[in-house]
């Protein structure tokens, strides 16, 4: 009887040692550092953040906020301190290999248990505390959302799409590739999304839909109060997106063409302000990085964390010739046209986001965001602040959910990295965190 007695006491503390994990200290104070708070202004120096219960309870400088009696003390002295990053485009089911016919036929009994936990926790330790995966199984991809959001698995706050819809999926694709045959279906199609509890609704080849297919998903998308994110790789697609009230897109897109046709631009002008854009260039210039400039990135330990052995080693060798990879064939021509069309969307008075399509080949989830933020400020002259915002502010405001996340500010949630440094002037110190702080919670 003892034993048993002992064994139960065991098992509740262990419990009790589990719930201590996904519980933010009561009190926590970040003191010393240079803060930026994500609204744009001027940083604040030797600042103090006290966090209560997991949320933001005052903000101010050393000396002038007091710091409570018994708090947890976290030093940023020489670090910056800005809010928790946003990745606007990833993909949880995918961890960089370059074979996607060989991924989607081996790898699915993996998504839920091993792969899609392995990429949520490489981006919380990039800093990234928020997140929207943008093609994925339903079932898969809601169950390691809500296992996030219930403190069981570490990952960013994810914002899903669950399947792409389509006019007809890739062979073998059909698990996260939903197709579309009219306009009753495409309706249907939202509503079951919708009715699973997804938080924003992905369009691809919308061009190839019929029109009212697109407004048919759009209308009862925002019927639902879900944003409607779309792919921009063909003029087509913009121009249809745009008509049918399309909320963000994807990509630069147009492939190899110097720049968005006239019509397209001053469609986007149209929308200036209230149309938001996610260029996710980065991935266009990894390849000639990865091949001619540091292949060393092929061994970076930080990708691999989380992953089986056997699975990192497929990776590896899918990876072995970037050159050979169908994925790359047409980056050499893409990467001259991209300066031009970044500045237009710039241009266009749209709103940018940061995001990656993190996951794709070469793209790993451990180093994606922070490698967007430095080609926007390092490639194509975008200051360091308006890149942060970028990360942080505006996709919060995206997502309807800046009331809660994406600036410092009292009464919202503790999403809070710093890093040692200044990033205003180094974006890419960003590739090294120091503390990420996710609700409150110390995962860094």
């Amino acid at each position: 009887m003892r034993r048993a007695a002992l064994s139960i006491l065991a098992v509740v503390a262990i419990l009790l040692a589990r719930t201590a994990l996904s519980q933010p200290p009561q009190v926590t104070a970040l003191v010393g550092g240079r803060l930026i708070d994500g609204y744009g202004g001027k940083p604040l120096e030797n600042s103090v953040v006290i966090v209560r219960d997991g949320r933001i309870q005052a903000v101010g400088r050393v000396g002038e906020v007091a710091v409570p009696e018994g708090a947890q003390v976290i030093s940023t002295e020489g670090m910056s301190v800005l809010p928790g990053l946003w990745d606007m485009h990833v993909h949880l089911m995918i961890v960089g290999h370059a074979d996607y016919d060989h991924w989607d036929r081996t790898y699915p009994p993996l998504f839920r248990s091993t792969i899609m936990p392995a990429a949520a926790k490489q981006l919380l330790m990039a800093g990234v505390t928020s997140a929207r995966d943008l093609g994925a199984p339903l079932e898969d991809i809601l169950a390691v959302r809500d296992a996030i959001n219930r403190g069981e698995i570490p990952g960013p706050t994810m914002y899903v799409s669950g399947p792409f819809l389509q006019h007809e999926p890739y062979p073998g694709t059909e698990a996260f590739r939903w197709g579309i045959k009219g306009v009753e279906d495409a309706r249907a199609k939202v509503r079951r999304l919708a009715d699973a509890g997804v938080d924003v609704i992905k369009l691809i080849d919308q061009d190839q839909m019929t029109m009212d297919e697109v407004r048919a998903v759009v209308d009862e998308a925002h019927k639902r109060k879900l944003p409607v994110v779309a792919h921009s790789h063909r003029a087509e697609e913009i121009r249809r997106g745009i008509a049918a009230g399309v909320d963000c897109f994807e990509h630069t897109g147009l492939g190899t063409a110097p720049e968005y046709p006239e019509d397209v631009f001053a469609l986007m002008k149209g929308r200036a302000n209230t149309l938001f854009w996610t260029p996710t260039i980065g991935p266009l210039l990894l390849f000639q990085e990865t091949r001619d400039e540091f292949p060393e990135r092929i061994d970076d330990p930080r990708w691999q964390a989380g992953l089986p052995p056997e699975v990192v080693a497929d990776i590896r060798q899918s990876l072995a010739d970037p050159a050979r990879v169908a994925y790359f064939q047409y980056v050499p021509q893409r990467r001259p046209t991209l300066a031009r069309k970044f500045e237009q969307l710039r241009q266009s008075g749209v709103i940018l986001l940061i995001g990656t399509d993190s996951g794709v080949p070469l793209n790993f989830h451990s180093d994606s965001t922070w490698r967007e933020m430095d080609t926007w400020v390092n490639t194509f002259g975008v200051p360091a602040m308006d890149a942060i915002r970028a990360a942080t502010y505006w996709p919060a405001v995206q997502m309807k959910v800046d009331k809660e996340v994406g600036t410092l500010s009292p009464g919202k949630w503790a999403d809070i990295i710093a890093v040692r440094g200044d990033v205003l002037r180094h974006i890419d110190l960003l590739q090294d965190v120091d503390v990420v702080l996710k609700h409150g919670v110390r995962h860094k």
